[in-house]
């Protein structure tokens, strides 16, 4: 009998084991379990080099399995368990705050930023598979506001992790408006759907976004200012203000939203606090304008989804 077959099976049964005994560790257990055989399924088709190459074994394997233990073991689950091994074999730590499921969707995408992006996501946001699978399909990375040639995103475990707003505001920004039949929305009533959708808003800005309020009143000598939205990022350790504008990008509003910044900057923010970041999210970005703008402003647009 096939030696690797027979450990993989031995690796099954143990984690069938301590699923009964409901330990408080059973995904985390249950993890290591499919790392380990997916180390055992490369080990068997020759090493990392030929486990890229000819499915035959994992097949073979995938029948066998599935006939003692059932469709969990399908050909599909044992390629993303091979996934599983050869993509975390450096770190050799599996993330236990995502169940198999989540990897499930995650391990099939091919590019290591991509990839990352999502782990990351799902972790610190706590999304469910059903919001993943969202997030995925809504193209969440592809709407990265920054260049993704050049963005290199690291697993958030790593000790070398440093995010910037460039990894996580997108382009467009995703705005739900149920089922109203209406193309186009006044400033007002934008904000209301934003409110309305404030958790889902927070995924679509992206990691560490808390909320702080709307229309947040500020002084300017003896008349008062409202800011759109305020939030503050905690892992960018700074505030960030949010103007919404129903139409294309306008010298004005850059002028605007930079008062608002250098407000923060002096009467708000504390010491400890980064400098204040602004985000103008309009109907139509204009690049002969955005080019110009200081590092701490960044647009982006807004497209309006029916669900």
């Amino acid at each position: 009998m096939d030696k690797y077959y027979n450990n993989i099976k031995n690796l099954i049964e143990n984690n069938i084991v301590e699923i009964k005994k409901q330990e408080f560790s059973i995904n985390n257990h249950t993890l290591i379990t499919y790392f380990n055989i997916g180390k055992l399924l490369v080990q068997a088709q020759g090493g990392k080099k030929r486990a890229k190459y000819g499915d035959n074994l994992i097949k073979e394997y995938s029948r066998k399995l599935t006939r003692e233990f059932g469709k969990g073991y399908n050909y599909t689950n044992l390629k993303n368990m091979r996934s599983l091994y050869l993509i975390f074999e450096k770190s050799r730590t599996v993330c236990d705050q995502l169940t198999w499921s989540h990897y499930r969707y995650i391990l099939p995408i091919k590019n290591e930023s991509k990839r990352n992006y999502y782990i990351n996501l799902a972790i610190e946001n706590r999304l469910s598979v059903r919001q993943l699978i969202n997030e995925i399909k809504n193209n969440s990375f592809e709407r990265l506001i920054d260049n993704k040639k050049d963005i290199k995103l690291k697993y958030i475990n790593n000790s070398n992790k440093n995010l910037t707003i460039l990894d996580m505001i997108k382009d467009p920004i995703l705005i739900s408006i149920g089922n109203t039949k209406i193309d186009r929305l006044t400033e007002k009533a934008l904000k209301k759907y934003i409110l309305e959708n404030i958790e889902k808003i927070l995924l679509e800005l992206g990691i560490g976004f808390c909320f702080v309020g709307s229309e947040q009143k500020i002084k300017v000598g003896n008349n008062y200012r409202y800011i759109d939205l305020v939030f503050f990022n905690y892992e960018l350790n700074c505030f960030v203000l949010i103007e919404l504008k129903i139409n294309k990008l306008d010298i004005k509003d850059i002028g605007q939203l930079e008062f608002y910044v250098n407000y923060y900057d002096t009467e708000i923010k504390k010491s400890f606090h980064n400098p204040t970041l602004g985000i103008i999210i309009c109907k139509k970005n204009d690049p002969n304008i955005s080019k110009y703008i200081n590092q701490n402003i960044l647009v982006s647009s807004y497209e309006l989804i029916r669900k």
